[in-house]
């Protein structure tokens, strides 16, 4: 039998990808549509000895190609020509959701209309007449609830039984569509044409729900008491604190980074010990040992420690998406991230900045217009990353013993006050003739979906893990050449190495932030690959066997350090600079890479490059002009 094409359409929110894990499970890809940055996800079905393959469409208000969502939409539907076209509707919230349907059927694209979560709409007195929906659109209905699989399989019967061939949009749609065309064609302005037609479809709207539902009045919904909560005054904003402030310890005090330890530790010593002994027993050349080991295994396996966490923070983030409350931070936040120049939505990047840059640019993609969307990738590298807290809590230590907390506090405002001033300054400057909108949905509280909070972590978490481990591979090789060779081939003194004569080359940018050495130059230049790696490069260039890259471990890493050169190679207002400017400067190569990707423009990576480190300089050199008449 022949293979069969479905597409699932719909507003945000209304459980379609939950319907799309649902059918497809596994047996699903994900990608972006060409030319954008928002996932394709194309998943494919064995039923009845037919192949039916299932994509599942952006959720998007409307097909007006103003957003990359409608865009999407729009292009697909103008390209191709599915066997079916899904359309999920939420049967709880459906006059919002007819929009989108109305439009589709302008476009003379037949449906089936699917009334999603039938069960939140009983719960909110919803009443919708099955048969009456049909005849007022011509065309068929299904009812689902999205999180019951036996609900959702049963689309696998409608999908190899239904033949779309056979319906025909009703006298009402039809009248309602001459009107538009008659609209398009009667001269009036743009604005006018669409002032109108936006008019028409909401009367449309009115007459099918006037025959259709009936809504029964049940009192304020649990949705709505925990609003008064979640979403209204300053005790949201108390409440949305204290949940990150949860969120960020579960990921990085108590399941992610516990795991992350574990996985670290086995990578650099049982795993590392047990590859160097391997390669021992075989006879393998030194320069490949040293190559394997301090190259491979060193660079490799510092990133690939970093994944539990990862994989922890995206599932905490999907799972709090799944429950609604996501929506409610972009809410809450909306009037102070447009002080910055950026919508509520604006939020989600920055606060997955504080964990790492990776996923934080990734989550730019959430964002509704392209200005949003590359403002949030290009200051989400000044914030305090989790790799950038052991050069502060060190550095702090070290030259502020009695004010080492006040100074890694410092830090983080200095990120978070130089992205939003950036944020401003881009708006007004490189992005000031593109527009920003805020259209927000507030779904209902609901338990998310366990099936589809995992898939989503394990789609982002598998996107980082690959991205970073092609980069950080390439990157290992290159330091560790640079490290152990020079011109006259391969050296044990470090000092004489290719990277040594770098970082002399890179010193002398710094001659007027007070840390011009050739040691402080490298480590600047090793930061650009990973920003761990600054921490462990001093160690390495000072002679220090062992720097713990652990915030806590930092006093006892301090007090080794005092005994070294290193404490003589900065002074309290040169050491207070290059925090700054390795708070600040280039993203990492993972990072530039992750931008490069989800830009799809070079141009914006080599941008993001030397704006980061230009601001990093200056707000470096000011700070230790300063710190010099105050120290």
């Amino acid at each position: 039998m022949t293979a069969l094409s479905v597409a699932l359409t719909g507003n945000p929110n209304t459980g379609k990808s939950t319907i799309f894990n649902e059918l497809t499970g596994a047996h699903q890809k994900i990608g972006n549509w060409p030319g954008v940055t928002v996932d394709k996800k194309v998943g494919t079905i064995e039923y009845k000895g037919r192949t039916i393959s299932v994509v599942d469409l952006p959720g998007t208000y409307s097909i007006n190609a103003h957003s990359q969502e409608e865009l999407v939409v729009s292009d697909y539907f103008r390209d191709n020509k599915p066997d079916i076209v899904v359309n999920i509707v939420d049967a709880s919230n459906i006059a919002r959701n007819l929009f989108l349907t109305i439009q589709l059927m302008e476009n003379g694209i037949p449906l089936i209309i699917n009334l999603n979560m039938m069960d939140e709409a009983e719960r909110h007195g919803v009443v919708i007449d099955k048969q009456k929906l049909e005849a007022a659109f011509g065309m068929p209905v299904t009812e689902t609830v999205g999180r019951s699989s036996k609900s959702t399989k049963k689309l696998l019967d409608v999908f190899t039984s239904t033949v779309m061939s056979s319906y025909h949009p009703s006298e009402m749609i039809e009248l309602h569509i001459a009107k538009v065309e008659r609209l398009k064609s009667s001269g009036l302005s743009a604005d006018k044409i669409e002032e109108e037609i936006i008019a028409a479809r909401y009367d449309l709207i009115d007459q099918i729900m006037a025959s259709a539902v009936t809504t029964k009045n049940v009192g304020a919904t649990f949705t709505d008491k925990l609003d008064r909560w979640l979403a209204n005054g300053v005790t949201s904003l108390v409440i949305m604190v204290a949940l990150f402030y949860l969120l960020f310890q579960f990921t990085f005090n108590w399941v992610g980074q516990p795991l992350a330890d574990l996985l670290g530790d086995f990578l650099t010593e049982d795993f590392a010990g047990w590859a160097a002994e391997a390669m021992a027993a075989a006879g393998v050349a030194e320069w490949m040992q040293s190559l394997v080991s301090d190259g491979i295994i060193a660079g490799v396996g510092s990133v690939l420690s970093f994944v539990p966490l990862i994989f922890t923070l995206f599932f905490c983030l999907s799972f709090l998406d799944g429950t609604g409350y996501m929506a409610r931070v972009a809410f809450v936040m909306d009037p102070i991230m447009r002080r910055a120049g950026l919508t509520g939505k604006g939020i989600m990047p920055l606060i997955m900045g504080f964990g790492c840059g990776v996923p934080a640019i990734m989550g730019a993609r959430a964002l509704d217009t392209n200005k949003d969307r590359m403002i949030s990738i290009l200051i989400t590298p000044f914030l305090t990353c989790n790799a950038k807290v052991p050069i502060m809590a060190l550095f702090a230590v070290m030259f502020f013993p009695e004010q080492a907390a006040n100074i890694v506090f410092a830090m983080y405002f200095i990120g978070l006050a130089v992205a939003i001033t950036a944020a401003k300054i881009l708006g007004s400057t490189v992005f000031k003739h593109e527009q920003s909108s805020f259209l927000l949905e507030l779904p209902p509280y609901r338990m998310p979906d366990m099936k589809t909070v995992l898939l989503e972590t394990w789609d982002k978490g598998k996107g980082y893990l690959i991205k970073a481990g092609t980069i950080i591979f390439a990157m290992s090789v290159m330091i560790w050449f640079l490290s152990s060779f020079n011109s006259d081939g391969m050296t044990d003194e470090m000092s004489d190495s290719y990277l040594a004569s770098i970082g002399s080359a890179a010193s002398h940018l710094f001659v007027l932030q007070g840390f011009d050495t050739w040691e402080a130059g490298a480590a600047v230049v090793t930061g650009v690959m990973a920003k761990e790696a600054v921490v462990s490069t001093m160690g390495i260039l000072y002679g220090v066997d062992d720097i713990s890259t652990e915030a806590e471990d930092a006093e006892d890493s301090a007090s080794v350090l005092l005994s070294t050169t290193m404490a003589t190679s900065f002074t309290p207002a040169a050491a207070l600079a290059f925090m700054v400017f390795t708070q600040l400067y280039s993203p990492c190569v993972t990072a530039l890479g992750t931008i490069k990707k989800e830009t799809q423009s070079w141009k914006w990576m080599f941008f993001a490059f030397a704006y980061t480190c230009a601001v990093a300089w200056v707000a470096s050199l000011i700070v230790y002009q300063i710190a010099r008449l105050v120290l």
